[in-house]
């Protein structure tokens, strides 16, 4: 497949530039960004961005196989927060809100995206990119998928799951891997230094101003069961908090279907 190099849009207020401190590795290919930045973690000193422009064993939430067509943007930030766990993965929302930001950036439009809980983006109803947190001893990995040209054909299509989108296709956006980039790795910083300097409230704030089906009737299956209510909304700990007619449930991790 042949696209076009855009340039990318610069973000508001200056946050354009490339964060400094923070590495760039671009990889012709790999097996896995996650793998790649497991690998590198205990002789890295800093943070950094590991893209590869190919996977090839690529994974998603439980161990799923993740599609990655030519074209796409598959990249993994190599952190090294000192946090307690349980705040460390609200970094899931920290990503997500630098993505959203990343995709206004590239399209100049808003209207189409929306944050799905508990790490997905979506544009026009359909997942246009995916967020994967792996911890290790001393590091965090944070993986990022999104189809910026194609959108993967799913094996099977569980009822009520969100079909996958391009970016290319919904919006006529072309963009490239290594400028998708360039656009994401400031806007998380930007959200990064939000959440360092005044936890996880801005943080919720802002993405549930994003969120998608807010106020609706949605299900989250869990590991055992699942559940029907109204997204009411995100919890000071990153849980759903649903409105059942047996009163509010909250759910610390579940799959989310519409």
């Amino acid at each position: 497949m042949v696209w076009r190099r855009s340039r990318p849009k610069p973000l508001s207020n200056n946050l354009h530039r490339w964060p400094e401190g923070v590495g760039r590795t671009v990889l012709p290919s790999v097996d896995s960004t996650m793998s790649e930045a497991a690998r590198v973690a205990a002789s890295s000193a800093f943070s950094q961005w590991i893209l590869a422009l190919s996977q090839t064993a690529a994974h998603g939430r439980r161990g799923r196989a993740w599609s990655m067509p030519e074209g796409n943007f598959a990249a993994t930030l190599l952190m090294f927060p000192t946090e307690r766990p349980e705040l460390v993965a609200l970094r899931s929302f920290v990503a997500s809100l630098a993505l959203y930001d990343a995709f206004v950036a590239a399209t100049g439009r808003t209207d189409p995206f929306s944050l799905k809980w508990p790490n997905d983006v979506l544009l026009n109803g359909g997942k246009v990119a995916g967020i994967l947190l792996e911890r290790g001893p001393a590091h965090l990995a944070i993986g990022i998928g999104v189809n910026l040209v194609a959108a993967p054909v799913p094996a099977q299509l569980e009822e009520g799951a969100v079909a996958p989108v391009s970016l290319a296709d919904e919006t006529g956006a072309l963009v490239v891997p290594e400028d998708f980039l360039d656009l994401l790795a400031p806007a998380y910083a930007h959200w990064e230094a939000q959440f360092v300097t005044y936890g996880f409230a801005p943080i919720r704030t802002a993405w549930l101003a994003r969120a998608a089906r807010l106020g609706q009737p949605i299900r989250a299956r869990t590991m055992r069961e699942e559940h029907h209510g109204t997204f009411e909304t995100v919890d000071a700990f990153g849980n759903l908090v649903l409105a059942t007619s047996n009163g509010k449930l909250t759910i610390p991790a579940a799959e989310v279907y519409f």
